[in-house]
C-alpha cells in the first residue's frame, strides 16, 4: 500500500514538472515573438544625404512625327489610271505618280478654245464695224447715235473674248489637274486607292512623308512650361532606337489647350537610323541645375497622407516627412532634395523595402553615397 501511495506521488510530481516546464517554454516562446527582431542591412541598402548638383528638367511625353508630310489628293473628278507606288516606294519632288482620266478634260480644253477664237472673230467684227461707223461720223454721213452703238458692241464683243479665254484657263487647269505629283521627296506612307477606282475631288490617293527631319509635340504643365526656354535641349529615349537621342525646343505653343489645361511643346529632333513616324518616345527637357541636399526619389515612400523616407537613427528606423522640395537629375538617376536631414543621415534604399518604424538595425558597413 505504501508502494502505491509513492509510486502515486511520484508520477504526480514528475507531472507537475512537466506541466512547469512546457509553461516555461511557452512564456519565453511568447516573450520573444513580442520582442521586435533586429535586421541586418547591406552596404547597398543604405544610402546617405548629400549635398549635389541636380540637373533639373521637365519630364515629357508623345510620338515622334516627321516634319514634312503629304497627303496627295485627287483635284478633279474621275478614273485613277497609272498608280504604281506602293507602301515604302521612294518617290522625288515632281514626279508624276499617277494620271486621273483625261478625255472629258481634253474636250472641254478643245471646246473652250474653240469658243476663245470665236469670240475673237467677233471682236475682230465689232473693231471693222466700230472703225467704219467712226471714218462715216467724220464725213457726216452717219449720227453719233450709231457711233455709240458701234462702240458698245465693241466692248462687249471685247469682254466676250476675254471670259473665252478665261474659261480655257480654267479647262487648261483642269487638264493640269488630271496629273498627281509629288510636293516632295520621301517614301508613300499610305496608298488609299486602286487603278480603275472613280474618285471624287479631295479623294486621298497617296500619303507621302520626308524622314530627313523629326518633331515631337508634347503636352506639359503649365508651371513647368514656365521654365521652359526655345533652344533647351532635351534628351529623349525613342521606342526601338538603343541609344537616347538629343532634341532641342523648336517652339513654344502661346495658348493653353481648353480641354486638358498643359501647354504644347514642340521640339526639333535629328533623324536616326531606324527612326519612323509615329514612334513613342519619352524624356526631359534639361531646364537648368540647383545644389541641394538631396536623396534618390526611390527612397521616398508615399503609402501614408504625406510623402516620407526611412531614416537609420539610433539603431533604429524613424519615419521622416518630407516637405515639396525641388527634384532634378543626378547623371540618369532621379533625385528630389530635402530639407531637414543633416548631410550624411543614413536612409534606406526602395530594395530594402518597408520597415516598422522603431525596428531595430544593424549596419555591416557604412552607407553608400548616391549615384
Amino acid at each position: 500500500m505504501i508502494a502505491l501511495v509513492l509510486g502515486i506521488a511520484l508520477g504526480v510530481t514528475r507531472a507537475l514538472g512537466k506541466r512547469k516546464a512546457t509553461s516555461e517554454a511557452a512564456r519565453a516562446a511568447a516573450e520573444s515573438l513580442q520582442k521586435t527582431p533586429t535586421y541586418t542591412l547591406s552596404p547597398t541598402d543604405v544610402v546617405a544625404v548629400q549635398a549635389i548638383e541636380l540637373t533639373q528638367t521637365v519630364a515629357l511625353s508623345g510620338s515622334v512625327d516627321a516634319l514634312q508630310t503629304a497627303a496627295i489628293k485627287a483635284r478633279t473628278a474621275g478614273e485613277i489610271q497609272g498608280l504604281s507606288k506602293r507602301e515604302g516606294d521612294p518617290v522625288t519632288a515632281g514626279e508624276v505618280v499617277a494620271r486621273i482620266d483625261s478625255t472629258e478634260a481634253q474636250a472641254r480644253v478643245r471646246q473652250t478654245a474653240r469658243q476663245a477664237e470665236s469670240a475673237q472673230a467677233q471682236v475682230a467684227i465689232a473693231r471693222r464695224t466700230f472703225d467704219n461707223n467712226q471714218a462715216l461720223v467724220r464725213q457726216g454721213f452717219i449720227s453719233s447715235t450709231a457711233l455709240e452703238t458701234a462702240t458698245a458692241n465693241l466692248a462687249s464683243a471685247e469682254a466676250t473674248h476675254q471670259a473665252a479665254l478665261a474659261a480655257l484657263d480654267i479647262a487648261r487647269k483642269s487638264l493640269a489637274d488630271t496629273t498627281l505629283r509629288s510636293p516632295l521627296t520621301g517614301q508613300v506612307s499610305a496608298r488609299l486607292v486602286q487603278n480603275g477606282e472613280r474618285v471624287a475631288i479631295d479623294t486621298r490617293v497617296l500619303d507621302v512623308v520626308d524622314l530627313s527631319s523629326f518633331e515631337m509635340e508634347a503636352a506639359i504643365a503649365p508651371a513647368d512650361a514656365v521654365a521652359v526656354k526655345v533652344g533647351q535641349k532635351a534628351r529623349l529615349a525613342v521606342e526601338g532606337l538603343s541609344e537616347p537621342v538629343q532634341a532641342t525646343v523648336a517652339r513654344i505653343n502661346p495658348s493653353v489647350q481648353a480641354a486638358s489645361r498643359s501647354v504644347l511643346v514642340y521640339l526639333r529632333v535629328p533623324a536616326q537610323p531606324g527612326m519612323r513616324q509615329g514612334l513613342f518616345a519619352q524624356g526631359h527637357i534639361v531646364i537648368g541645375s540647383v545644389t541641394a541636399l538631396a536623396v534618390p526619389t526611390s527612397t521616398v515612400r508615399n503609402d501614408k497622407p504625406q510623402p516620407y523616407v526611412q531614416v537609420v537613427r539610433e539603431g533604429a528606423v524613424v519615419h521622416v516627412p518630407l516637405q515639396p522640395g525641388a527634384t532634378g537629375l543626378l547623371g540618369s538617376e532621379p533625385m528630389r532634395a530635402v530639407e531637414g536631414l543633416p548631410p550624411g543621415t543614413q536612409l534606406l534604399r526602395a530594395q530594402a523595402g518597408l520597415i516598422r518604424e522603431g525596428t531595430a538595425v544593424r549596419l555591416n558597413a557604412p552607407a553608400t553615397a548616391a549615384n
